[in-house]
């Protein structure tokens, strides 16, 4: 079969590209040039010029046809352009997310079968597999990496069947260590490269940075609010309905800088999020303050003192039904129905028990226990067993 691999100068899809040569298929490398501008990096490299020639080094090494393929164009209007206008609204975006549906698994992905390849294979831990349903349609599952530590069927979160069917991940079935071992063994210049930590693609990036390139720093205020903040205090009302009470739930608590304190200064609420205590320059607190609220059209930051202020858990969350992904469409749930499942709503965070609901105004997941830092523009991901199912847009 002849594969084209995404060779991106790390280990995992160095790894992807031997694994698939020992298989015996015919494999060709393609590294994606996304990122142009160094100017924002942390560091006095250009990151993609680093990492392209590191790639090179493995394609000749295992003796397999190399390209370099330029799609900085495209990614600057799908991905960043995309973050910042999320950032301005107040939202939490995730580029990685979006980088595998629009960029690797979409333009990449017709690039390299336009090159007569059958599939396309990737360095992330997840796995992919198939089956027969009842009328003869093969079904595609994206199911979770067997290395706990490094699972990332998340960020594949939105990607459809027919994106499933032409994927294969090789590593899915290994863990770090193992991937590694086999670099190591079979001399790979990529064996002890770290794992990149910046924007999908982009490299060692400074977040506020970046984001001051198109969005303004402008003074605003922070506000603390307080444990005895009357709103943490009240009764739980009665319902009439479950979607009187999931709207409930789900409901953000809309503070006024006359609920707390001014306590600080920021240069802008457009560059945190919910849930951050970094960067914020607080002191005179026991504990770290942490982001619950941005006011965008104010200005204002609201933070509340210690990882367990009320103000940063919530038991619920909504999805418009316009920003929902069934990547199994045969388990989508029609209005009135609802779901047991396991949910996370971030990358690396533990998976938790919840119920999903499909309501004709929205989706509601409503968790066992509270969940802290609910962010808008975040994905909400939901499995059955190591099985993702389905995913969207957190409102």
């Amino acid at each position: 079969m002849k594969i084209v691999v995404g060779l991106s100068g790390g280990v995992d899809s160095s790894v992807t590209a031997y694994l698939l040569q020992q298989q015996g298929h015919e494999v060709i490398a393609l590294f994606m040039r996304n990122w142009n501008d160094a100017s924002v990096t942390l560091e006095d490299e250009c990151p993609w010029i680093e990492d392209s020639n590191d790639a090179l080094l493995v394609a000749q090494k295992l003796g397999i046809p190399y390209q370099v393929i330029d799609m900085s164009e495209l990614y600057k209007e799908r991905i960043v352009d995309y973050m910042f206008d999320e950032y301005q609204k107040g939202r939490t975006p995730n580029p990685d997310v979006l980088c595998n549906r629009e960029v690797k698994f979409d333009v990449f992905m017709k690039t390299a079968l336009s090159l007569g390849a059958e599939k396309v294979a990737t360095g992330h831990y997840a796995r992919v597999e198939s089956t027969i349903d009842e009328n003869g349609k093969e079904i595609f599952h994206l199911l979770a990496g067997k290395d706990n530590n490094k699972d990332q069927s998340y960020f594949l979160c939105q990607l459809s069947q027919d994106q499933l069917s032409k994927a294969l991940f090789p590593i899915g079935e290994l863990t770090k260590p193992e991937v590694r071992e086999i670099a190591k063994e079979i001399g790979l210049v990529t064996a002890d490269k770290k794992d990149s930590q910046g924007l999908c693609f982009i490299g060692k990036v400074s977040l506020p940075t970046f984001l001051q390139q198109q969005l303004v720093p402008k003074e605003g205020e922070i506000v603390e609010i307080f444990n005895d903040f009357a709103e943490f205090h009240k009764e739980t009302p009665t319902f009439n309905s479950k979607l009187e009470e999931l709207e409930y739930l789900s409901a953000k608590i809309n503070y006024k800088k006359e609920d707390g304190k001014v306590i600080g200064k920021h240069q802008g609420a457009q560059f945190f999020t919910i849930g951050q205590s970094k960067g914020l320059g607080i002191g005179g607190h026991k504990e770290s303050c942490f982001i619950i609220q941005r006011e965008m059209e104010n200005n204002i930051i609201f933070v509340g003192e210690g990882k367990n202020f009320p103000g940063l858990f919530r038991k619920a969350l909504k999805i418009e039904n316009a920003e929902l992904h069934w990547i199994r469409k045969d388990l989508k749930l029609k209005n009135g129905e609802s779901m047991e499942v396991m949910a996370r709503i971030r990358y690396r965070q533990t998976l938790e028990k919840a119920t999903i609901h499909q309501f004709e105004n929205g989706f509601y997941m409503e968790f066992e226990n509270p969940q802290s830092a609910i962010a808008e523009g975040q994905f909400a991901a939901w499995y059955i067993g190591d099985e993702l199912i389905g995913s969207g847009v957190i409102a």
